[in-house]
């Protein structure tokens, strides 16, 4: 089990399912969409609308795209000229 990153800070939560221990899926509370005084993330820092989290229970950490504002999608570069059939 890895230790608490040292930015891990309550002050700075998010609601979002972990998908390492999924000590979500007992609560009746999360099962419902609703927020949930237990099973919140700590995070860590964020990126636009990438989230770098840690989970509190677990220890596990991973990034989130929300996909909501400026979201981190990668873009193509179109080619001047015909379109291929």
């Amino acid at each position: 089990m890895l230790p608490l990153d040292p930015q891990a800070d309550i002050g700075r939560r998010a609601w979002v399912t972990c998908p390492n221990c999924e000590d979500h899926l007992a609560c009746a509370t999360c099962r419902q969409g609703r927020r949930c005084t237990d099973h919140w993330r700590y995070l860590l820092s964020n990126t636009g609308s990438l989230l770098h989290l840690q989970c509190p229970s677990c220890t596990h950490i991973w990034d989130h795209e929300t996909g909501f504002g400026a979201t981190r999608t990668r873009w193509t570069r179109r080619i001047s000229g015909r379109r291929p059939e």
